[in-house]
């Protein structure tokens, strides 16, 4: 008997997941060159496809077509010669084009759907009014030429999705070449305004982002008010809808209509997608306004450490910048890891590639031999109790931290853990990086994957409890310009001098969140950085004292916003927090003072001043 041949082995192919694209449906007698030189503006990494389109009246035969669908194939493949766009293969003849173009959208990642303004031509108009009145897709339909490579660009903003993505298609527009970006937010002076929740949604976004001019204008017809604002612009950008108009007929509202009708400069009307749920209340439209602002920031402002691991080069603009760099460790009882920690940054960082120039070691009064093999390896050791001791001592991280400012020298300060168990340069060389590359940071922060050691073994995906569990929830709550933040809590960050001597350190756990908040407040989102330090291992905290670490977190966050705010809830809470013990087969309670203090800016403080030559 003969044996079966053996069945091949199946293999599992991943599927490649489709780029986002922008879609232009080249229609067969329109004009599309502006809409193809408009979509690669804006593609920003998204693939620009053009699908040819012949649109064909109901009582002519689709066969009939042929010779405008050989045509098109010529002129799309000229148009592909010229620019940086894919052509897809296929022709589209249709009766009914609206419907074919929107499912080849729904099967293709399309994420955002640019169209002519058409009128006159009964099929290719009800293209367009139909992709307004139910976007399969986020939608821009372009009135008039294409905008010029530089010029001053015009975004009306009022309340809504549309109106983000208005913003949106701005920014990458400014992005792409020489423009001016101004918004304008229109209000009826008698009423019709957005609601407050709305328009402080939009003014946390636009407060962050400089490059953009914003002005409200009050107005008892702002259609009017508006028409005549925009003459001297070279685009306008207008949302469709308002809010949440979907019940009106009309395929947009009264003021895009204006501009469509009385204004003679391009317009480009912006019109969302779907949404994920069918209602959505004017106010949480607005909030989630913060996403075009937090996306932005994700993009631009998040680094790899494996970009800088060219040290000679690294080395070579700290020497053209004329920068100085110090790195401080914060250290309480951590002798079995800080001699490797100092080894390995020591001799890649000074020895090999004098990147730093210096290293001190801030101790918090450790019990037992940190700080005699830190100076062992001629380390300058500083007990943070007994500097500047007219101040006080406090113990804390933070009060180490802010008395590092005191006693480093360097134009850049630094800040790693001393309980790293993986460390590698990159946790130092990572930080600086940006710093050196982008001058208008502020302030960068490490993030990584966190496995934690449990003994002698390595658990993947553990730790970050506290960032998961308190300081995200708060920040996304109070402060979501800063919810891109993979890891606020990180121990590996640092900043400017300049920056860092103008702000107050907390004493304690809150040291991290008060500084990142107190940098967004003072020098915006712009000015702070993330990057990718890939992986830190670090032995666990029992989970007391990562409930205390929350303590006082919410005890910064709440400091914050009494001072941005003008409240006064702090002092009227509760400091002391109530740990649960357990003993002998016994449960009992026991009381803690945990009250989160915090130190002034370094720059107000006259012993710094002195030693740093600053003016009072």
């Amino acid at each position: 008997m003969q044996e079966a041949p053996a069945r091949p082995a199946r293999t599992l192919k991943r599927r490649r997941r489709q780029p986002r694209r922008i879609l232009v449906p080249v229609l067969y007698g329109v004009e599309s060159d502006p809409l193809i030189q408009l979509a690669v503006a804006l593609s920003d990494r998204r693939q620009v496809l053009l699908l040819g389109v012949v649109p064909v009246p109901t009582a002519r035969s689709l066969s009939q077509a042929a010779a405008e669908a050989r045509e098109l194939r010529q002129r799309l493949r000229e148009a592909a010669a010229d620019q940086e766009v894919r052509v897809w293969p296929k022709i589209l003849v249709s009766h009914h084009p609206a419907h074919e173009i929107f499912a080849f959208v729904a099967k293709n990642n399309v994420d955002l759907l640019l169209l002519p303004w058409l009128e006159g031509e009964a099929e290719q108009e009800r293209l367009t009014q139909a992709a307004l009145a139910h976007p399969p897709c986020n939608v821009a339909v372009l009135r008039g030429a294409e905008p010029r490579e530089a010029g001053d660009i015009l975004v009306v903003l009022r309340t809504g999705a549309d109106s983000e993505l208005a913003l949106r298609l701005g920014l990458n527009l400014a992005r792409s070449g020489e423009y001016t970006l101004t918004t304008l937010r229109p209000e009826d002076a008698a009423g019709d305004k957005p609601t407050a929740q709305a328009s402080l949604a939009m003014d946390q976004v636009l407060e962050h982002l400089p490059q953009v001019q914003d002005a409200i204008l009050l107005a008892d017809n702002p259609p009017d008010a508006v028409l005549e604002q925009s003459e001297r612009y070279s685009l306008a950008i207008v949302c469709a809808r308002e809010g949440n108009d979907e019940e009106d007929d009309g395929p947009v509202h009264k003021l895009a209509q204006a501009l469509l009708e009385r204004s003679d400069i391009p317009l480009l009307l912006a019109r969302a997608g779907p949404q994920t749920t069918n209602t959505r209340p004017t106010e949480v439209i607005g909030l989630e306004a913060i996403s075009i602002l937090v996306d932005k920031w994700f993009a631009e402002n998040t680094f790899h450490s494996a970009e800088f691991a060219d040290l000679e080069r690294l080395l070579a603009l700290k020497e053209k910048r004329g920068t100085t760099i110090s790195l401080a460790l914060p250290a309480l009882n951590e002798e079995e890891t800080v001699a490797n920690v100092i080894n390995t940054v020591r001799w890649a960082l000074m020895e090999e590639v004098p990147l730093l120039d210096e290293i001190i070691l801030v101790d918090s009064n450790s019990t037992d031999r940190t700080r005699e093999i830190a100076e062992s390896l001629g380390v300058p050791v500083h007990i943070h109790q007994q500097v500047l001791p007219q101040y006080g001592a406090r113990p804390g991280k933070g009060e180490a931290l802010w008395k590092s400012l005191y006693l480093t020298h360097g134009d850049i300060i630094l800040w790693i853990d001393t309980d790293i168990v993986n460390i590698h340069p990159r946790f130092i060389y990572g930080l600086i990086g940006p710093l050196l590359h982008r001058p208008d940071l502020m302030f960068i922060k490490g993030f990584y994957l966190r496995p934690i050691k449990v003994g002698d073994r390595i658990q993947a995906g553990g730790g970050g409890r506290v960032t998961e569990l308190t300081a995200r929830p708060l920040l996304n709550l109070f402060f979501p310009a800063l919810s891109g933040l993979i890891q606020p809590l990180s121990g590996e960050y640092g900043g400017r001098r300049e920056a860092l001597e103008q702000v107050p350190f907390s004493s304690g756990y809150g040291v991290e969140t008060g500084l990142l908040i107190d940098i967004l407040e003072r020098y915006g989102l712009g000015a702070i950085g993330q990057v990718d330090l890939i992986e830190r291992i670090h032995h666990n905290q029992p989970l007391t004292a990562l409930s205390k670490m929350s303590f006082a977190i919410i005890q910064t966050v709440i400091r914050k916003l009494d001072r941005h705010y003008g409240l006064s809830l702090l002092k009227d809470i509760n400091r002391s927090m109530k740990l649960i013990r357990r003993e002998d087969s016994r449960f009992f309670l026991e009381v803690e003072e945990i009250a989160e203090r915090e130190r002034p800016p370094m720059i107000e403080i006259p012993e710094y001043r002195e030693r740093f030559k600053r003016a009072a």
